[in-house]
């Protein structure tokens, strides 16, 4: 696959995932770049900014009601048009289904597409804290690209 791409991810919900990846959508669409939007996991609210901000239709990415590599073909037929493809990840990086057969996650998302993952959290109210978060992350899958 060489399609530029990006996965958003948070340590939780609510850190801000929505908000930030929108703005950067809105930002590089407005800059003159063809960004495809998507949203892991069966969601509706997300995919409707991002396809308001994008002005391309947002699509889902889930490893429970597909197969890994349908979804992957799906990618790829949907972005080979795309200078970026962005993927909003859902709830906390790791998180996905609670059965641990079903690899269902953000970062199970992101290493079936070998995308890179910018993580966001929120560091209000911590200073060095945020680094040693940053570094678990980092290290609980090395199988996940961890870029920023």
């Amino acid at each position: 696959m060489q399609i530029p791409r990006i996965v958003i991810a948070g340590t939780h919900s609510g850190v801000g995932k929505t908000t930030i990846t929108t703005g950067i959508m809105r930002f590089l669409t407005k800059a003159g770049l063809r960004v495809q939007p998507y949203k892991v996991g069966p969601d509706y609210i997300d995919p409707s900014y991002h396809t308001y901000a994008t002005n391309q239709i947002s699509r889902n990415l889930d490893l429970w009601l597909t197969e890994k590599d349908i979804m992957q073909d799906l990618f790829v037929k949907s972005a080979h048009q795309c200078d970026l493809a962005i993927i909003e990840g859902v709830m906390g990086l790791y998180d996905g289904h609670r059965n641990p057969c079903y690899h269902t996650s953000t970062a199970d998302v992101a290493k079936a597409l070998r995308a890179p993952v910018l993580l966001i959290l929120n560091v209000s109210s911590m200073a060095q804290s945020a680094a040693a978060m940053v570094l678990g992350y980092k290290q609980f899958d090395p199988g996940v690209q961890l870029a920023g």
